[in-house]
């Protein structure tokens, strides 16, 4: 349930709390928010000139600056990235945490820019290929510069354990999925079957890393946000995307959305929510006009099954404190904490 000050308001007019008491509560909120990203419009402002900065040395990089070559290119990311580490340890100093986190990010969506420019520096790269082309096209050439910005992530959040450079990790695991199978299979024109597999599998690899991340860090910030968000997405296109001519195939990728569904209600994670109910009225879609495309009946039956759905949520909502405890008791003392803060 969120707070808000409306609903403190409702509680001093019940007599629950004093109206002093509801001022310093309010207050300690909106000072310990400032701290959480929200959709403060101050908040708006850092991550839109963030990811204007980020953009601007990785996806809207022009052909223009290859003319600086290897070494250039090198020295430039090098004088950035001392820039942009200095201003990261002047926010943190100054207790601005959600600013140094871009720019520390920024630090680290440099590093394939500086391995690029070093590769072409030692005569290492080769192929048809620039950098402007490492956010479009999947080649396993670009594993070296994967790599390096997985490291470089991993320093930066052991130095300054900032949530939001944990996106660049993922946005860089998601690549990897895709670029490493043409390299593993040794064939730049893997077919795509192959590539669907290993979309579905390198994304429950990190759905579950985020999982991990989420209770290792259920106490402290949001670290496990954008690994869910590029985990799931690769996982579920990947599945989506596998071709079954069996109806059975069919329901059992049914089966895994509700699946993601539930998943995504205990943990309140959206991203697993929005998905399972994309790919659960994408297997409706294909009732409707496939299976059950000349009949009468299946409206009304769907029109029943949505009613059922409804009047289970009533009977969760009249016994919710008894079904969440019987539930939960089974489970890892530390994954029960993490459902019950979440929750």
């Amino acid at each position: 349930m969120e707070l808000d000050r409306e609903r403190l308001d409702q509680a001093v007019k019940c007599g629950v709390i004093s109206a002093e008491q509801a001022e310093g509560l309010w207050q300690f909120l909106a000072e310990s928010g400032h701290d959480t990203p929200s959709f403060r419009f101050v908040h708006i402002l850092y991550y839109l000139g963030g990811l204007i900065a980020i953009g601007a040395m990785s996806l809207f990089m022009t052909l223009g600056w290859e003319r600086f070559g290897g070494g250039g290119l090198l020295l430039i990311c090098l004088v950035y990235a001392v820039a942009g580490i200095a201003l990261t340890e002047w926010l943190l100093r100054r207790r601005l945490p959600i600013p140094a986190g871009i720019t520390a990010t920024f630090v680290v969506v440099l590093t394939p820019l500086a391995v690029y420019g070093l590769q072409q520096l030692l005569g290492w790269w080769a192929g048809p290929f620039t950098y402007r082309d490492y956010h479009v096209f999947i080649d396993g050439r670009w594993l070296m510069m994967e790599l390096a910005t997985l490291a470089a992530g991993a320093v930066a959040l052991w130095r300054y354990r900032l949530p939001f450079l944990v996106m660049p990790v993922a946005v860089t695991l998601w690549y990897m999925s895709m670029d490493l199978t043409p390299f593993l299979a040794g064939d730049p024109d893997v077919g795509w079957e192959l590539r669907k597999l290993v979309s579905l599998w390198f994304g429950l690899a990190v759905v579950l890393l985020a999982l991990w991340v989420d209770i290792r860090s259920r106490r402290d910030w949001d670290f496990a946000f954008w690994l869910y968000l590029f985990g799931v997405m690769a996982f579920w296109c990947g599945l989506s995307l596998l071709r079954s001519d069996s109806e059975l195939g069919k329901f059992f990728y049914l089966c895994v959305n509700l699946g993601m569904i539930v998943v995504g209600a205990v943990l309140s994670r959206r991203v697993f929510v929005v998905y399972g109910a994309l790919g659960t009225a994408g297997y409706l879609g294909h009732l409707a006009y496939d299976v059950f495309k000349d009949s009468l009946l299946f409206p009304f039956a769907l029109t029943l099954l949505g009613l059922g759905v409804v009047a289970l949520g009533i009977v969760w909502q009249r016994h919710e404190a008894a079904i969440s405890q019987w539930l939960r008791q089974p489970l890892p003392r530390p994954l029960r904490e993490l459902i019950e803060r979440r929750g």
